[in-house]
């Protein structure tokens, strides 16, 4: 069984939501059946390459004071901890296509998986930018890939764009306006940072009806709690 996951970096919904369905995964007793394919989504494919400190923008963003959007930041941060995650605040925001076409790049060689989670950690758990000069190159050889083809790689703006763009295609086709976004052999729809409890049972389900079926979304118009995600317009705010 296949499950692909719609993200960005920027996300912290997505990097919270990941965490929650690798707990449900873990405990999943055909866990060693499951192929999980991490698929690319920019929230914003106009955002400027340059780093940005996310505080300011979540304050203009939302019509917030800087001190409300320093509580907005400590809130989503005190749900990544609840998930065992480092969360360190201040973080920068940035065009994320490079990001993406890196990944696409690491999916080649075998390394998907410890890219992103390198990427995740530099974003949201380190003081440093994930965005500096020369930082996806570092993060590329800790990842375990070669670091002269990680950087003629991003060197090259068209290296894996045509993929990344295919994903954002896919997406768009099954109606996704967010991310995270979980489908399930291309049959059951996750969408947002649910329960592990809800990524449970989506998988129990994928696994029992395995049979052709239109997309049926989990969590979302399904008598289930929405989970927090994030938009074109920005990342849902968590309620106290």
């Amino acid at each position: 069984m296949r499950v692909e996951v719609w993200s960005d970096i920027n996300c912290p919904w997505c990097y919270i939501g990941k965490a929650r369905f690798e707990r449900a995964l873990e405990r999943f007793p055909h866990r060693g059946e499951v192929e999980v394919v991490h698929r690319s989504f920019e929230l914003d494919p106009r955002a400027p390459h340059e780093a940005r400190p996310v505080i300011p923008l979540l304050a203009a963003k939302y019509g917030m004071s800087l001190e409300q959007a320093e509580a907005t930041e400590a809130r989503i941060a005190e749900n990544a901890r609840g998930e065992g995650l480092p969360y360190a605040g201040g973080r920068d925001a940035a065009n994320s296509f490079d990001m993406h076409r890196l990944l696409h790049f690491a999916k080649e060689h075998g390394r998907q998986g410890e890219l992103l989670d390198a990427l995740y950690r530099a974003n949201f758990a380190e003081e440093r930018s994930a965005f500096e000069p020369g930082r996806l190159v570092e993060l590329a050889v800790e990842a375990g890939l070669d670091g002269e083809a990680a950087a003629a790689v991003l060197a090259d703006p068209q290296a894996y764009a045509d993929a990344v763009r295919e994903d954002e295609a896919t997406a768009s086709a099954m109606g996704a306006t967010g991310v995270p976004f979980f489908v399930l052999d291309r049959r059951l729809g996750v969408s947002g940072a649910q329960p592990a409890e809800t990524f449970a049972r989506a998988l129990e389900q994928a696994w029992e009806t395995r049979v052709p079926a239109p997309l049926t979304l989990v969590g979302e118009g399904a008598g289930g709690t929405d989970g927090a995600a994030c938009g074109p317009d920005g990342c849902e705010l968590p309620q106290r």
